[in-house]
């Protein structure tokens, strides 16, 4: 089977030194990408075996443990708002998928305007290069998708999800991609802590690429590992992306309840509860 990004030339460079922010702490790096576009720089810190990594225990944690004694830990969901992440597969071959994405990731915090703080987590040239700060500001939010260009290498699902569990408050993950190459048995511990966590992922499939088809039962497995589902993407279709981006938005905010309150006047509503009962 030919490379995900058959012969795309990989459009970054790399510097000697550069300093990058990783969750609004400057730091240095040695071999930072040089893309000037992709506006954070993060080394994918994720080992490829087979643990699920341990959560850190911090003073949220501590202080959870004197209000709830003897409930164990209680879910990082309640350290702050609903958070979500919005993850994108962006290897060179991905270009016209991510041109269609970047133009409608407002329709995120537009739906509840102020009730949810979204990330974006990109990665490409085989590592999670993009994961930027929550905002529930529209205009920021599409303007950092706009600086964020395709880079050839292997897809790197999974230290997105290892931050989804590491990032308190996070209720949804939303991930855009066509193939899976990475630990299937990794992928699944990752997905069942996020079941146990209350974190969903949905994936919107894009299949546009017959190689992609093979991978539609493992990402199946892995959003209803944690309560999620699979919803088609179509580049073509800008529209019906901004209406499921909203739909998925509510969800992440009030559940499904909310979602079906919300089913009249969000046309995405109704295709996602579909896909969440099934």
């Amino acid at each position: 089977m030919p490379p995900h990004d058959g012969s795309r030339t990989i459009q970054s460079a790399l510097a000697p030194m550069a300093a990058v922010e990783w969750d609004g702490v400057q730091c240095e790096a040695a071999d930072a990408m040089a893309e000037s576009s992709n506006f954070i720089l993060v080394p994918d810190p994720e080992p490829e075996d087979e643990q699920t990594p341990a959560r850190a225990v911090g003073l949220l944690d501590r202080l959870r443990a004197l209000l709830f004694p003897g409930q164990g830990n209680v879910p990082s969901t309640m350290a702050t708002r609903p958070r979500l992440i919005f993850g994108f597969d962006a290897t060179a071959s991905r270009e016209p998928a991510w041109a269609a994405a970047r133009t409608v990731t407002d329709a995120l915090v537009k739906a509840l305007p102020g009730e949810l703080d979204v990330a974006l987590a990109v990665h490409g040239g085989s590592m999670l290069h993009t994961f930027t700060g929550f905002t529930s500001d529209p205009n920021t939010l599409r303007d950092r998708a706009a600086g964020i260009r395709c880079i050839a290498g292997m897809t790197r699902m999974l230290p997105i999800l290892s931050r989804a569990l590491s990032n308190p408050g996070v209720r949804v993950v939303i991930y855009i991609g066509d193939v899976f190459e990475e630990s299937p048995t990794r992928g699944q511990k990752l997905a069942d802590a996020m079941g146990v966590q209350g974190i969903k992922l949905i994936v919107l499939h894009d299949t546009s690429d017959w190689n992609a088809r093979r991978d539609a039962e493992v990402f199946l497995d892995l959003a209803r590992r944690t309560g999620g589902c699979v919803l088609p993407f179509d580049a073509n279709a800008p529209a019906r992306l901004r209406e499921l981006l909203a739909a998925v938005a509510v969800y992440a905010v009030g559940g499904e309840a909310l979602l079906e309150e919300k089913s009249g006047e969000l046309p995405g509503a109704v295709l996602l509860l579909e896909h969440l009962r099934r």
